[in-house]
């Protein structure tokens, strides 16, 4: 297994522990694109042809010494479902080439055994290659596909559109373990502000006199429904790239570099009186949505206004794991200045470098653990063991943690109405294949009838 050193100019300060994530993107030095694409055959039941792509879900080890390359988990493997072109294994062949949908731009969580994603599109239609849901309508405006998979094996549980005045554009989302909501920075746009604001002439003491609402807020979202609700109007025009919520019920989110300063031989930037800048970390009140004011540092790493991945382990609140980007797409030049890096020259200039680092929330500093082979960056993280990825009971259709007629009847509905009301749909896929059926109601019946799946 390929192994990645730590830095060894800062001092490692975390252990043992096995980072899961959600791809957003690499680069790979051996493709002039920088993304992995291979196809392996032609699908003649579905009339698609199979790739196998990049996208999926990853693993990556850190033991305080080294860090392993991430590496897909679970892994796709071609010799089990194609043999020289030709498809063996129809299902396990859509299974892997489904992953060309798993797109978290504007955000993923997992909750009770579900992994949602969210991604955001301009011009969605069947020709662009967002993979959209067949049918939907196109129109010019951004839209967001959200989909839902099974967190522990990457099944496509389902698929929709949503309008783009649904705003689910995020810096990131999370679970708080205090009250069981899911909460993230959700950028709002197009919104008219309630005249309760409008009126309030202290409200705009500081802010454009304008009617709109405009910026990130933190809001909760029904994953069912996938509907938000502000706790605060769109308050805030910072580049947060991160967000996570901590074991106490804390949130905090990460802005992108803010500084043209030069690394300094630790790696880290400082501004001229020596205090350490570039990307910073707030902290939120999800009670108000308010940031709260404090002394805290910046990270002292500069970054990419490019969405990362953070999140904590349940075993310490104080410290953030984030996996971002090594620069703030700086850098020296061919004459020897110091400007933007060109994006086509990523693979020598290294603009999209990524590491891992560890965030002491107490402080607001940042040790960078180890540099990123391949130049890896996930959408979104968490610690293996510590989601609620496996929590499923196959056929409890309604949520009440047993299976009985009422599931049945509760999954007949479902498929006639396509409403939800609350539907568990990880377990409603009761042949455990792509989507929700008919299929699935007789398999259940007949589990019903011989206790058998």
């Amino acid at each position: 297994m390929m192994v990645i050193m730590a830095m060894c100019s800062l001092t490692a300060v975390a252990q043992n522990v096995t980072l899961r994530g959600v791809y957003q993107t690499s680069r790979d030095n051996a493709y002039p694109n920088g993304e992995y694409s291979e196809y392996v055959g032609w699908s003649y039941n579905s009339m698609k042809p199979i790739f196998i792509v990049q996208q999926g879900l990853y693993k990556m080890e850190w033991d305080g010494t080294t860090l392993t390359m991430p590496e897909k988990f679970p892994a796709i493997n071609k010799e089990e479902f194609s043999s020289n072109g030709t498809i063996t294994d129809e299902a396990k062949a859509l299974w892997a080439t489904n992953f060309n949908m798993m797109y978290a731009n504007s955000g993923a969580i997992i909750d009770n055994g579900i992994l949602t994603t969210v991604m955001s599109r301009t011009d969605m239609d069947n020709n662009s290659g967002a993979y959209v849901v067949p049918g939907s309508s196109v129109n010019d405006t951004t839209r967001f596909a959200v989909r839902k998979w099974n967190a522990e094996t990457g099944d496509l549980i389902s698929q929709e559109i949503r309008p783009a005045w649904d705003c689910l554009q995020s810096a990131g989302m999370a679970k708080n373990p205090k009250d069981g909501k899911v909460y993230g920075l959700f950028y709002i746009a197009n919104k008219y502000l309630p005249d309760t604001l409008l009126n309030d002439p202290d409200f705009f003491a500081d802010e454009a006199a304008d009617s709109t609402d405009s910026g990130y807020a933190i809001c909760t979202i029904d994953l069912e429904t996938m509907t938000i609700s502000q706790i605060t109007p769109g308050l805030y025009y910072q580049n947060f790239v991160t967000f996570a919520i901590n074991s106490e019920g804390r949130a905090f989110a990460m802005t992108s570099g803010g500084t043209a300063a030069l690394p300094s031989e630790d790696g880290k930037v400082y501004d001229i009186n020596g205090d350490l800048t570039g990307a910073h970390l707030f902290e939120f009140d999800l009670t108000s949505g308010r940031i709260i004011a404090d002394n805290r540092s910046n990270t002292g790493y500069m970054s990419q206004v490019k969405r990362q991945a953070a999140c904590f382990s349940q075993k310490d609140p104080n410290k953030m794991y984030w996996m971002g980007y090594s620069n703030s797409g700086m850098g020296f030049d061919e004459r020897g200045n110091w400007n933007p890096l060109p994006d086509q020259n990523w693979i020598e200039n290294g603009k999209f470098d990524t590491s891992l680092y560890e965030v002491d929330v107490t402080t607001g500093e940042a040790n960078r653990l180890a540099s990123i082979d391949d130049r890896y960056m996930f959408a979104y993280m968490w610690v293996d063991g510590e989601a609620e990825v496996s929590a499923i009971l196959r056929g409890d259709v309604n949520n009440d943690r047993k299976v009985t007629i009422d599931d049945v009847s509760i999954l007949i509905s479902y498929l006639l109405t396509n409403a939800d009301n609350g539907v568990n749909l990880l377990n409603a896929n009761c042949n455990q294949k792509d989507g929700i059926t008919i299929d699935d109601v007789s398999v259940l019946i007949n589990y019903l009838l011989s206790e058998k799946w």
